[in-house]
């Protein structure tokens, strides 16, 4: 059984395992291999320890009866005999302070852009050298048209393989290596010779299945999945999940039962005041009425899957109740003709503007003006980083259920508002809801806010994935020690679980 203790007047949390039998406390951490960051043994009703049979140092903390702190013990040394204190009732055993360990951890995928760079950031913060990124090739033409371009051409913890046959050497060199890799978009070349020594190993991937399954497509799918995935079953390969479907979707064909892990994407996670960005809002715009004007927003590419006529057709419907907004589209594609005449034919054009393609930056200060956020993709959506983006601003979300990011990052009704993929007549309901609501608006955009800079941000998916590894490695425990969150388990989910 383990508590969670947190140190009063500090902020100190302790995954506590509670040894509340005579044999439990005789064991004591004897014969263990590890013992992770964070974690402790309590010793109920005994006021004594000794250092035989094991591995590593120890800190003993000694309290009394209420639980205060009566005496400290550093860097208890194995095989050093017994420690004690007769004032104390119950003794807080835990590792040392000072590491003994540090796992190496390399990320390989097809290039280095903005949604991989902060938790890059993150984990050089924490493992200095001991992390690096290669990139197996140069960013595509189409993303660099997207923004994706990084202020730097290169980070001193970047390995741009694909430059010379000597940086190829050096990756494929860390790929064995490292204690830990993680594939992104790469070849099994980095896996294999990995899994060969039983090393531990991730693969990082959104859903498989985006667009299902087909008789047509049926055999290359189960042939992928052997070569790529079911084949190793066996050996320590896991799935960091950037889609809620990942593992539903993996678990088809009878690969990574039991070894997914919730991940994602993690943009760069903006501290605001909260109060200062919901208060900007309030006074954004104004039409003047008695009424506020409320700023609705979407943005992205303009194309088929990602639905922005569904945005147009709720601004008709907006309009026909009488309702005071401004809604605005931002971006290009295929359908920006067509929407545009939908506006114009829809006579729309006093409430809704299509200012087209814009610079990231310029996209998150719409966001951090923005009421509400629409978004309105299919399951090709495999993650969708606009959600956390537009959560960071404050928006109160109204987000279609097939969109790989939300079942991971909202919460219906307390962070943001869910609609079953394709209902217009729902998107509707739940826009409306907040129209009508200022202060349920507020609440859930500032709700939203939180759970991207205290929860799902990339400092601390950098802190979970290194004690996940930790836990793996020198523990040899693949259940996440996490419940929920980041690294917690990834279950199965289908596509129709909304509503259910």
């Amino acid at each position: 059984m383990t508590q969670t203790w947190v140190i009063k007047n500090t902020d100190i949390s302790l995954t506590v395992e509670l040894a509340d039998t005579a044999w439990k406390r005789f064991k004591g951490l004897m014969m263990r291999s590890y013992m992770p960051q964070g974690a402790a043994l309590f010793l109920h009703k005994t006021n004594s320890i000794h250092m035989c049979f094991m591995r590593f140092p120890i800190d003993a903390v000694y309290v009394d009866k209420q639980k205060r702190i009566v005496k400290i013990v550093r860097n208890l040394p194995p095989w050093t005999g017994i420690s004690a204190c007769l004032k104390a009732n119950s003794v807080l055993e835990m590792k040392a302070e000072e590491r003994d360990k540090t796992v190496k951890i390399t990320f390989i995928s097809n290039f280095l852009g903005p949604h991989q760079l902060p938790f890059c950031k993150a984990m050089v913060n924490r493992l200095g050298e001991d992390f690096k990124f290669v990139a197996t090739e140069p960013m595509t033409e189409e993303r660099i048209k997207l923004g994706w371009s990084l202020d730097k051409d290169t980070y001193p913890f970047e390995i741009k393989a694909n430059e010379s046959n000597e940086l190829q050497k050096k990756a494929e060199q860390l790929a064995i290596e490292s204690d830990v890799v993680i594939i992104g978009s790469a070849p099994d070349s980095y896996i294999i010779p990995r899994l060969k020594r039983n090393k531990l190993t991730f693969k990082y991937s959104e859903r498989p299945l985006k667009k299902g399954i087909h008789w047509n497509n049926l055999a290359h799918i189960i042939c992928g999945m052997w070569l790529h995935h079911g084949r190793f079953q066996s050996k320590p390969l896991y799935m960091l999940a950037a889609s809620a479907y990942t593992a539903d979707d993996y678990a088809r064909f009878g690969c990574y039962r039991g070894k997914c892990y919730k991940w994602g994407y993690f943009p760069e996670a903006k501290k605001y005041d909260p109060d200062e960005l919901m208060k900007g809002k309030l006074s954004a715009a104004s039409d003047g009425l008695k009424r506020p004007c409320v700023s609705i927003l979407w943005a992205g590419r303009l194309i088929g899957w990602k639905h922005p006529d569904a945005s147009i057709r709720l601004a008709e419907s907006l309009k026909e109740k009488g309702y005071s907004f401004k809604m605005t589209l931002i971006g290009t594609g295929e359908m920006e003709e067509q929407l545009h005449n939908m506006i114009r034919d829809k006579s729309l054009e006093d409430c809704v503007e299509m200012p087209g393609a814009m610079k990231a930056s310029e996209v998150r200060s719409y966001m951090e003006k923005a009421d509400i956020y629409l978004f309105t993709s299919d399951f090709n959506e495999g993650w969708g980083a606009v959600l956390n983006e537009s959560m960071n601003s404050g928006c109160a979300v109204v987000a279609s259920h097939a969109i790989g990011s939300v079942p991971f990052l909202i919460k219906d009704e307390e962070n943001g508002l869910i609609y079953e993929n394709g209902n217009q007549k729902q998107l509707e309901q739940q826009v409306c809801r907040l129209m009508d609501d200022a202060e349920y608006r507020m609440k859930l955009g500032l709700n939203a806010y939180h759970t991207i800079a205290d929860l799902w941000n990339a400092d601390v998916a950098a802190e979970r994935l290194i004690d996940l590894c930790e836990n793996i490695i020198f523990a040899k425990k693949t259940k996440s020690p996490y419940e929920n969150g980041i690294c917690s388990e990834a279950k199965v989910m289908e596509n129709d679980w909304f509503g259910k």
